[in-house]
């Protein structure tokens, strides 16, 4: 079950991730990372919106579904919440906790780690 960190912001593994995605569960998955890392590795079905463009771009984002985003480390993805809800977004923002590292790690060790 996702749960919030220290500084209020919600979290789920990637596990548990993998689990509701498992589950059917409707969840849209953010990745703002920078193009040249979503080469790299990603996760399926994940849209790439670059952190610096996260919020000129909100309106690609369905405020109806839960929404989990991702970086590399889960630092970039919490700021990306952040400027969201400073935006006024009113959707579920959730942060992949450890970011695609841990989604290589405790998910898909196929997913390459950089």
């Amino acid at each position: 079950m996702s749960q919030a960190n220290p500084q209020g912001m919600t979290e789920i593994t990637a596990t548990e991730l993998k689990e509701r995605l498992d589950r059917g569960d409707s969840i849209q998955i953010i990745d703002v990372r920078e193009p040249a890392e979503y080469e790299v590795a990603r996760i399926p079905d994940s849209k790439l919106i670059p952190l610096k463009d996260v919020v000129s771009r909100m309106g690609e984002i369905d405020q109806t579904r839960e929404t989990v985003v991702h970086c590399k480390m889960g630092g970039r993805s919490a700021r990306a919440i952040e400027a969201l809800k400073g935006a006024g977004f009113q959707g579920k923002l959730i942060n992949l906790k450890g970011g695609i590292t841990a989604w290589s790690n405790e998910v898909d060790p196929s997913v390459p780690k950089y």
